[in-house]
C-alpha cells in the first residue's frame, strides 16, 4: 500500500512518500525513508519491492557520486533521469527491478524538474505525479488543485490534502509520511506527517471507563 507523491512549484520540487516497510500482511517498521537524497540537488522517491528499491536507489546514488568524482561536475537532473531509465531498461531484459521512481531535481540553468520512471522504463517529464495505491486518490486532487506557480506552502498543503485523502479512503492506509524539498538551496527534509489519532481499542476503552465512572456517580 505504498504511495509516492511529487509536485513541481515555482522554483522548487517536493517529493513525499509513506514510511511503512510492509511484507504481506505485516508492517515491520513505520520510519523507512523512501525518498533518497541522490546528491546536493536531487531527490529520488521510490516504491516497489523493498529489496529492489533499496538496491537500485543506492546503485543510482553511488553512480552519480562516481561520475562527479571522475569528472568534477555533477550530472544534470535530465541526465540523471535518462541514466536511471537506461539502467532500468537494461535490467528489464536480464534481471528486472520492480521499482517505480519519481526523480526531482534543481538545476541552475533549468530550474526545478520532475521525472516519472516506472518499472518497465517508461519515462516522462511531468509537473505532478504519484505512484502506488495512493495515486488513485491523489491524481484527481492534483488535477483540480495544482498550479505551476505554487509556493512552497501551497505545494505542501496540496501534499497534505493528498495524505488526508489516502488515510480517509484507502483500506490499508500508511500511517506516516515524509516530505522532502529541493530548490536552489539544495535537497533536504521539509517535514514529517505522523498519524496521531488514538486507535479504536484505546478510544473504546476510554469510553467504557467514562461510562463506568458515570454509573458509579449515579449510584
Amino acid at each position: 500500500m505504498e504511495c509516492v507523491i511529487g509536485v513541481v512549484g515555482r522554483d522548487f520540487a517536493v517529493v513525499a512518500a509513506d514510511t511503512s516497510a510492509v511484507q504481506s500482511i505485516l508492517v515491520h517498521k513505520t520510519d523507512e525513508d523512501k525518498v533518497m537524497v541522490l546528491d546536493s540537488h536531487k531527490l529520488m522517491g521510490a516504491s516497489g519491492e523493498p529489496g529492489d528499491r533499496v538496491q537500485f536507489t543506492e546503485f543510482i546514488q553511488k553512480n552519480l557520486h562516481l561520475y562527479q568524482f571522475r569528472n568534477n561536475i555533477p550530472l544534470s537532473t535530465a541526465a540523471t533521469a535518462n541514466f536511471t531509465r537506461g539502467e532500468l531498461a537494461t535490467a528489464l531484459r536480464k534481471n528486472p527491478y520492480y521499482v517505480n521512481i519519481l526523480l526531482a531535481g534543481y538545476d541552475s540553468d533549468v530550474g526545478p524538474s520532475l521525472y516519472y520512471i516506472d518499472y518497465i522504463a517508461t519515462f516522462h517529464k511531468i509537473e505532478k505525479g504519484a505512484f502506488g495505491y495512493g495515486s488513485y486518490f491523489c491524481l484527481s486532487l492534483m488535477d483540480k488543485l495544482y498550479r505551476p506557480d505554487m509556493s512552497v506552502e501551497e505545494a505542501v498543503d496540496l501534499v497534505d490534502k493528498c495524505i488526508k485523502e489516502i488515510r480517509l479512503r484507502l483500506v490499508v492506509a500508511p500511517q506516516n509520511f515524509i516530505i522532502k524539498i529541493v530548490d536552489k538551496e539544495g535537497a533536504r527534509e521539509y517535514a514529517r506527517r505522523a498519524y496521531t489519532d488514538s486507535p479504536p481499542e484505546a478510544a473504546t476503552s476510554e469510553a467504557a471507563t467514562e461510562r463506568t465512572t458515570a454509573n458509579k456517580d449515579n449510584l
